[in-house]
This record gives C-alpha cells, structure tokens and sequence, in this order.
C-alpha cells in the first residue's frame, strides 16, 4: 500500500493518461465533470502560504420555473496532527485548534456557508492502542467544553455552519464516552449533535474499549443552508445508517471519517458516491491525513509484530451528488480544503428521475427486518423438494 509518496488517483491519471482517454476515464468513474471553481486569489494564496491544497468545484442542477437555486458552498477540511503525540495533551488540542482556524479564516474568503470537520478532529486517533491515559483526556462536553466554543465563535465570526466531530465526554450520564459531532449554527447557538451509531472492531480499530454505538439515532439539523447529517466513519458501510438519514430529510450528509489505507482505501470512493445515488442527496467524504506515531507498542491481534502507528491515513476527501456525479479528491499527503458549490434543487430533480423513495418498498422491508431480528426467525429459504421412489420389489 503506497504511502506519501503517492500523491492522489488523480494526479496519476492525468500524467499517464492522453487528454481523450482522460475524459472518458473521467466520465465513468466521477460522472457529469463539475465545474471548477474561481476562489479568490487572496485565499489560494493563504493556503500557499499555510501549506495546504485548496480545491474548488461547483454541481449544477436544471433550472426550474417556480423554484429558483438552492445554492449552498461546504468546506471539507482533513488534516494531519501538528503535533507528536507525546506532546502534553493540551499543547496538542491547540495546535489542532490554531490549524484548524487558519484553514476555516481561507474558507469564509471562498464564502463556504457550512464547515465540517474530519472524526475526533482534536486527538489523533489513539483507539488503536487500547490504552486509556492520555487518551481519554482528550474528551470534552459536547455543550460547552472548550473545542465547542471555539467552534461557536468561529460560526458567529463567519456566518458559517460548523460540524466538529470530537470524543464526547458525558457527564451528565455516568461520564461514559461518545464519538460524537456537534452541529453549530451560524448564529453560533448548539444546534445539536449526534453520535456514531456503528462501531468498528476490525483490525486496529479498537473503539468499543472506549465508547460502544450511539444512542441519538438519526437527527437531521435544519439550517439556514439546507438540512444536513453526520454519519460518522464506520457508519459508510451500512447502507439502512445512509437511508435512515435520508428518510428523515437530509440534503447533505457528512462523513467525518479516520481510515486507512490497507483496510479501505479501495472502498472510499464507491461507499459516499452510492449513498448519494441511492437517498438522493449530496454525501462529503472526510478522512484524515499522514500517520501517527504512538509512544508505546500495540498488537492487531493478527500473529503480526507490535508497531506504534496505526497506518496510512489516506486524505483523499470528496463531495458526491445525487446524479452520480463527484468532485475529485484532495490529495493522500496534505492537508486540504474542499470548497463545494451545491444546487440542492438537484436532489429533488434525481428523485423525480430515478424514483428510488417511490419504488422503494420500505414497508415490506420493515415487515421482512422485524421478523429476522427475533431470536425464533426462520429465514425464508425455498428448496427442491425430492421424493424418494419406492424400491422394486
């Protein structure tokens, strides 16, 4: 599995291949081509100068006559930790919380309406060592600890949505742990959040030893911009976590993610870009970016050697639309923001085209789920029915 070296998909197709074989490669593996953003040029410039990629790219949706454009910009920022993480957990929460300021300053300058931010965004992603001090430490309230008014005074100073996905400490109920997103209003009131419903025990993914799945649902956050949710990394592979959001009304769903190369780098473009064809809404892939070196040794589980890094983390984040059609991604190896322009007349105008919430049939599903998740299911299985000749006499 490449690491940094390799920079992203794109920048390999576009090397290699000649501009016609390019198109049509294009064509089939991200859709309709969106169109490319002009950003200011004081922004590019700050993101020159804070060395990270800035990428801008806009969907378009037909006009109608008695609806005029829904039109909303997200931002998609991944980045790596800027400090090791040995450093004292709260020299590591502000060095998160300076990078994290200066890439969403550049996203106000590209008029981005709503932020979201990459899973456990304050911490590196230490799950992987099953070891609870300093780790958990790095949890806050989700109401008022110190990265939610920091978000807050972002959303007030930029008229700007913020999604945070941090690890929520509790203390109102027994002060368990939750990986959990807050949802900030441009106003800069809490507007919510939610919790990851699906978690991970695969390989290094370790999570349950701290938090265990999230008890909120499915919340969909009404904005001034849109309604929009957050399905938080692990839930991208479970089609009904997608279509629960969906049925509830959302128009954007977040991905906040942390995943690796070696486990799912061949699953991250087809998992995002399906749900958005299948609900009918736009879907924005996050992961995080580089590796993280911890201070003590851990084991998979797998007859492998102890290592202190959990992996690549491949960046490689995208927006994806309802027709099919997506952005490319930021890179594998820098820090990046993605501006997306979203026409959300386009997730109606797909669900009129296709018809999937119509033909869905959920009622049979419902009926068909309810019964396989009692403990006396009999699955419905038809087989040949072979008689047995009698023997000549």
């Amino acid at each position: 599995m490449s690491g940094p070296q390799w920079g992203s998909l794109e920048q390999c197709l576009e090397q290699h291949l000649p501009p016609a074989d390019l198109r049509e490669v294009k064509r089939i593996l991200y859709g309709k081509e969106t169109r490319k953003l002009n950003l200011p040029s004081v922004a590019l410039d700050e993101a020159s100068a804070g060395d990270f990629e800035l990428q801008g790219y806009a969907f378009e949706a037909a006009r109608e006559q008695l609806r005029q454009p829904r039109t909303v910009r997200v931002g998609l920022v991944q980045n790596r930790t800027p400090l090791p993480t040995d450093a004292p957990v709260a020299d590591q929460v502000s060095a998160l919380h300076r990078r994290i300021e200066a890439i969403t300053e550049v996203a106000a300058m590209c008029g981005v309406n709503i932020i979201c931010f990459q899973e456990a965004w304050t911490m590196p992603f230490a799950f992987c060592t099953r070891e609870k001090l300093p780790w958990t430490e790095f949890a806050e309230s989700a109401e008022d600890g110190p990265t939610t008014r920091f978000c807050q005074k972002l959303a007030k100073k930029h008229d700007m949505v913020v999604v945070s996905p941090i690890l929520e400490r509790d203390f109102v109920h027994g002060d368990v742990l939750w990986n959990t997103a807050v949802v900030v209003s441009n106003s800069g009131a809490v507007l919510g959040k939610t919790r990851k419903n699906h978690i991970p025990r695969v390989g290094d993914f370790n999570e349950s030893t701290y938090y265990m799945e999230g008890n909120l649902g499915h919340p969909v956050f009404q904005t001034q911009f849109g309604r929009i949710a957050v399905n938080i990394c692990y839930g991208r592979h479970h089609p009904l976590n997608w279509l629960m959001y969906s049925v509830n009304g959302a128009e954007i769903i977040f991905n906040p993610s942390a995943t690796i190369g070696t486990l799912s780098e061949s699953l991250w473009p087809i998992e995002a870009r399906n749900a958005a064809i299948a609900n009918h809404c736009f879907t924005c892939a996050i992961n995080r970016v580089g590796e993280e070196h911890f201070p003590n040794e851990f084991t998979s589980g797998d007859g492998k050697k102890a290592h202190q890094d959990f992996g690549y983390f491949y960046g490689s984040s995208y927006v994806a639309a309802p027709d099919s059609s997506r952005t490319p991604g930021l890179s594998r190896n820098r820090d990046g923001l993605l501006v997306a322009e979203l026409d959300l007349n386009l997730c109606r105008q797909m669900n009129d085209t296709w018809n999937f919430k119509m033909t869905g049939r959920y009622e049979m599903y419902a009926r068909e789920l309810t019964a396989a998740v009692k403990p006396n299911y009999s699955p419905n299985i038809v087989q040949e029915l072979l008689t047995v000749s009698p023997s000549p006499p």
